[in-house]
Order: C-alpha cells, then structure tokens, then sequence
C-alpha cells in the first residue's frame, strides 16, 4: 500500500504529538501521517510504572493547545505548595485524547499505531505484517532520537538466579495478589529517579525503612522542584534560582564547586548530603521526598550489580549479603541515553532534539513552529542549536549555555518571542508576559538576571570546555 503526506512523524510520544499540534496549527495546509509501535499515543508512558508522575509541572507539559491538568496547587503529599504533577495514568489518557479530539478531528492527521517504521518511508503493522509506503512531500520528523528506556522494556545487565524473586517498579501494586506472600526485605537497584520513585512509593506504602536495601551505584544531584515553579505567584522564587545559577557559574573553579554552590542556594538536592553525586539528568524532586527518602539507611555502594543469587548479590567492586526472602527491584534502565547532537534540519529530514534542556515538548512546539514559519533549513538551524542530554556533572555548563543561546536566539526574533508569550508549555515567557501588564514592576528582577547571565558566559565556556 502506499499513501501520500506533507510530513510522517515517527513516533507517537510526547515529542512527537508536541510537533504535531504545533504544525497542524502553524501551517493550515500541513497533512500529518503519525506511526508508532505502541497501541496507543502516549510513547514510553504506554509502559511506565503505574505510579510514576511528571517530573515537572503539569501545567508545562504535553501538547500547546490542550491543558494537562487544572493548574491545581497540590495542598498535601511530597509535593504540597507546588503545582500539580499528573500520574502515568492521567499523563497516558491525556495522549489519547490529545490524538482522538483534538488531532484527528483536524482531518489532517491520521495515526497508524502497532506499526514499526522500517527506514526509506515504510512502516509494518506489527500484527498483520503489512507495509505501507509513504511518499513525504515535505519532511520526514524523527521524534525517537532520544527514546526512552523503561524498566518494563529494557534488557537486564546482570545474571538471575532461579528462584530469586526480580521484579519491575510496575508490579509493586500488585504485591498484595501474589499467592508467595510478601517478602521480609526488599532491594531497589539503580541510583535514578525510577529508583527514587520506587523508594518513596516504598515507604508511602507502609513498608519500614530498615527493610530496605538501596543499590547506588553513583549518586545524583537533583533539582529542587521549589525553583521551577511556573505561574506568577512563583516568580521570584523561579527567577531567583535562575540568578543563583548564573552568579556562581560566574566564578565556580569547577562543576562540582558549582553543584555545591547551587546546594547551599537551594537550587539542588541530594539525597546523601555526605556524598559527592557524579550524575545529574536534571531529574526534579521536592524537599519532602528528599527527606522521605533519607530514611533508608542501607545504601550499597559497590558499583553496578552483576548477579543476584539467593541471599547474596554480586557488585562491581564486591559482594553483599542479604535475607534470603528478598524482592529485588529493577530501575537500572537508562531513562535517556546521552547521543551525539547533530542539526535538526537536514537533507528532507527533521531529528527532533534538546533545545530548551530539559522540557521536551517545549523543544518540539519550537521546532514545528519555526519549521511552519520560516523559509530555509539554514535559517531554522541558524535558530535551533541542539544541547546534548548530560549523564555527568561535568557537562552541565555545556547544557546551560546551550539552553541559554536559544533562549537568546528566541528572544531576539519576534515571531517567536510572541509564540512563547502564549505558549502554555514555556514555564517564563508567559509568566513574564502576564507581569508585563498586570505587575510591571516585579519585572525589575530580570535586569540582575541578564547581568548574571552575560558575567557567567565566559566562565561557563571555560567549564564547559573542560568537560571534554
């Protein structure tokens, strides 16, 4: 079969739906052809753990034209005081309807889901192994280049033994159906934001903290979610950890001089304060589940595990003993895998990246409305410089400049400033263009932070450069 469109988007995730509302919206002539191999929108969060939440404010996340959430301030939990985060099962339904009201009835998308692209403009339903061929009249869009690994999906890297019991932070809820019974000890490995998630769900759930094993192979600095706030009830706060960051970035001698700097600022969490973290993948988390999760006391730190056997793991750096009815939890997938960056626009092609680190959907509105509007792909380069996704601290400085040269780019060019003014999924430019006419005066803050910004530009090519 083959079939005709203006631009095949691969990839139903949130990157891609983020592309496609922006188009669609931006070019009244576009014709839209999505493929994904999942059976619904929604990419990675068709296979998340029943309890995960968004790491940053709904308000900020998914597609432009369609609100996640009530701009709700949570008033209890770990997040109390801050706006609302959807669950995985409102994020996923949010998807789904996001393409079946508002894309499909445009008649200028049509979506083919449990279909696996194959290169050269084909895909094959997974089921019926038909293949289709699409002839693009304009570009084809690659949202997956940064695709995400679940626990749920990914290959283990270490050995099971039979009879251990391994599972995955999805099946957690269903525990309590398991004919076996509960296990007396439970270990979570893995040091990311799964695992920290994994962590607080533990405890919320009643299990005691001296019953829990964490396997940290390396320990992370975290983004206090109280500076990333978007709203203007938050603004000072918001642009007040921005002007931290810039003023150390300043005259840090190094990037850990810099995370610790942003500590003492409360900009950034860890979690063992008595530990120098070597990751940051700019995950967010509150006050109150940093200290809900210092509570767990036994911490592993022998690297990465290898195998697991009754009663006894095997680490990188040595062995550790454990009770013998012992449930182990897997979070060793990498959530993003760090790539090389290259242009966006190339020969026929879009590969959607990081622009504005680490909001994605904002990056792919951005992108679909620059590609709507303007003329060249040098001139949409020229706009868009894609910033790598960081596992070590030491290309932080790289993702601060990167983000801040395109917000500067933005800034400066009309048209786009004026889409960010209205943009939902831009935490600032709607919040400062709401003070614009109704607080003019609090806007006064900003003048510090573009003298923070120009002082820390030559101090942060340097750390940047060191980076390697």
């Amino acid at each position: 079969m083959t079939i005709e469109t203006d631009y095949l988007i691969v990839g139903a995730g949130a990157t891609g739906l983020a592309f496609a509302d922006t188009l669609i919206e931006q070019d009244s002539t576009a014709d839209v052809v999505i493929v994904d191999k999942h059976s619904a929108p929604g990419g990675h969060w068709n296979d998340a753990y029943s309890f995960v939440a968004l790491h940053q404010p709904s308000a900020t996340y998914g597609i432009n034209r369609l609100p996640l959430g009530h701009d709700r301030i949570d008033e209890a939990g770990p997040n109390q005081g801050f706006f609302e985060l959807a669950s995985g099962a409102e994020v996923s339904a949010y998807f789904q309807s996001a393409m079946r009201d508002h894309l499909l009835p445009t008649g200028r998308v049509r979506y083919y889901p449990n279909s696996e692209f194959l290169g050269d403009n084909r895909f094959r339903n997974i089921f019926s192994g038909e293949e289709t061929q699409v002839s693009v009249r304009r570009k084809l869009v690659d949202s997956t280049y940064f695709e995400t690994s679940v626990p749920a999906t990914h290959s283990r890297k270490f050995a099971v033994a039979g009879g251990v019991r391994v599972v995955v932070p999805g099946a957690l809820p269903e525990l309590w159906k398991q004919a076996g019974g509960l296990p007396d000890h439970y270990v979570i490995l893995g040091a990311g934001k799964t695992a920290m998630d994994v962590g607080v769900w533990l405890l919320e759930a009643g299990i005691p903290a001296q019953t829990i094993t964490w396997v940290k192979p390396r320990e992370s600095w975290l983004i206090n979610r109280s500076t990333v706030q978007p709203g203007e009830q938050f603004f000072e706060k918001t642009i007040g950890g921005q002007i931290a960051i810039m003023e150390n970035a300043a005259t840090a001698e190094t990037v850990t001089a810099l995370f610790n700097a942003l500590e003492d600022a409360g900009v950034m969490l860890r979690i063992d304060t008595t530990v120098e973290p070597t990751m940051f993948h700019y995950a967010t988390i509150s006050e109150g589940e940093a200290e809900r999760l210092r509570s767990i006391e036994k911490v592993i730190r022998k690297g990465r595990v290898k195998a697991i056997e009754s009663g006894r793991m095997v680490l990188a750096e040595g062995e550790e003993t454990v009770p013998a009815n012992t449930l182990f939890i897997d979070c060793t997938a990498s959530a993003v895998r760090p790539k090389p960056v290259a242009p966006q626009w190339q020969d026929g092609k879009i590969v959607l990246q990081l622009l504005h680190v680490p909001l994605v959907t904002l990056n792919a509105a951005v992108s679909a409305f620059i590609e709507a509007n303007f003329d060249t792909d040098e001139e949409k380069n020229a706009l868009c410089k894609p910033v790598g996704f960081i596992d070590r601290i030491e290309g932080y400085a790289g993702t601060i400049l990167g983000t801040g040269m395109n917000r500067f780019l933005w800034s400066q060019n009309p048209k786009i400033a004026e889409f960010l003014a209205s943009s939902r999924l831009d935490p600032a430019a709607r919040t400062i263009a709401w003070l614009a006419q109704n607080a003019p005066e609090r806007l006064a803050l900003l003048q510090r932070m573009s003298a923070a910004s120009a002082a820390a530009v030559p101090n942060l090519q340097r750390l940047a450069a060191t980076a390697g």
